[in-house]
């Protein structure tokens, strides 16, 4: 079934637009889950806090596309999920490791204080990936989105690990520079 389908189920507060929302992308927010967690009945716990989630803010969103939609519920349910986990210990995990390099890049940016900064912000870090060459703007995404690891990148672009972990180190600078020339960081 089609997203404005499901979505107008949503808005009509008919509960099979959570049935049908599982069937058409349970599996990947699962795997999306999963990377972060390392953990299934975890991930199936944030797959689950996903629909709940879509159902509560499904009016008065009307996402565009549900896929992205579900995704980045689920990416970050599954992010605080692991912060929370870890809190007290610091883990080794993929996610882990992954924000920690954002967050050296990001650091001096501060946290935005309202809605409207994180926005424009997502909305300047959007711009300046699409200034990348597709292919170093694939493996940033895929490291920095969808949570792969260095080795997982290398296969899926037939590229050394030290190839896949410099255009990484190099897009961290790329997206650094062009956020301190935007003044979002300094």
């Amino acid at each position: 079934m089609e997203d404005k389908r499901i979505i107008d189920l949503f808005w009509e507060r008919n509960e099979k637009a959570v049935a049908l929302a599982q069937a058409a992308y349970g599996s990947y927010c699962l795997s999306l889950a999963k990377r972060i967690l390392g953990n299934e009945e975890d991930a199936e716990e944030c797959v689950n806090d996903t629909l709940l989630a879509a159902w509560k803010q499904i009016p008065p969103a009307r996402p565009d596309s549900l896929a992205n939609f579900l995704g980045r519920i689920v990416r970050n349910t599954a992010i605080d999920r692991l912060r929370r986990d870890t809190a007290k210990k610091r883990g080794g995990s993929e996610a882990d490791i992954a924000l920690e390099e954002l967050e050296e890049t990001l650091a001096a940016a501060g946290t935005p204080e309202s809605v409207l900064e994180q926005k424009e912000l997502s909305t300047a870090v959007s711009g300046i990936l699409l200034e990348f060459p597709p292919a170093e703007r694939n493996i940033f995404i895929r490291r920095y989105w969808f949570l792969d690891t260095v080795p997982q990148i290398a296969r899926r672009y037939g590229i050394s690990r030290g190839k896949a972990a410099m255009i990484l180190s190099r897009g961290r600078k790329k997206l650094a520079d062009a956020l301190k020339k935007k003044e979002w960081i300094e």
